[in-house]
């Protein structure tokens, strides 16, 4: 399981419904079920990926996170998870905000676009970084808004969204000290705790 998720199992309350938006295979509803006892739901788009969560026995419905979430009432949710798809929407503000409309509080993780290897690759290069971290080239790739710790946090102050939390992922031996001490330029990814 991604990294980024283990770790924000621990803002998940016990009993809690959650959404996962973006919930691929739903391994990771899957183990909040499990290990959390949570009600839980997922949104996804690709079929193979719903097919596969259908089969471990989870609710999802079939939706594209850019149309909205029109046909979920206020608050229907305790905790709305997107994990690794905000950069992957056409609208990620108005995401947010549909997010914190059907959740108590959301809970966002994507990959840090300022970490300093990144930053490196560009300089050097000339060229978008394909790492292990972003695997795909600049044609190919399903992340259309790259975005940084920074960025994050200055759309968190315009639409007047709470951080309840963060943590921050980074690489190598130290990575995750460095990360926490400037995660705009050590962070691999950013894992944010959000409400209103």
């Amino acid at each position: 399981m991604r990294q980024d998720l283990t770790h924000i199992l621990r803002w998940i309350k016990p009993g809690a419904r959650v959404l996962d938006l973006g919930c691929a295979d739903g391994e990771f509803l899957a183990l909040l079920r499990e290990q959390r006892k949570a009600v839980v739901t997922g949104i996804e788009i690709d079929p193979d990926a719903i097919t596969a969560a259908l089969a471990r026995g989870l609710d999802v419905v079939e939706q594209d996170l850019d149309g909205g979430l029109a046909n979920l009432p206020d608050q229907s949710f305790d905790t709305v998870v997107m994990a690794h798809a905000l950069q992957a929407v056409h609208y990620p503000d108005q995401v947010l905000d549909e997010m914190l409309r059907v959740g108590r509080e959301g809970i966002v993780t994507f990959p840090n676009f300022g970490q300093w290897r990144c930053r490196l690759h560009l300089a050097t290069r000339g060229r978008m970084p394909v790492s292990r971290f972003m695997p795909y080239s600049w044609y190919d790739t399903p992340n259309i808004h790259f975005c940084t710790v920074r960025d994050f946090e200055s759309l968190c102050r315009q639409r007047g969204i709470r951080i309840l939390g963060r943590d921050m992922i980074g690489t190598e031996t130290g990575g995750a000290r460095l990360a926490r001490r400037w995660p705009n330029l050590f962070a691999t990814t950013a894992i944010y705790h959000i409400s209103r």
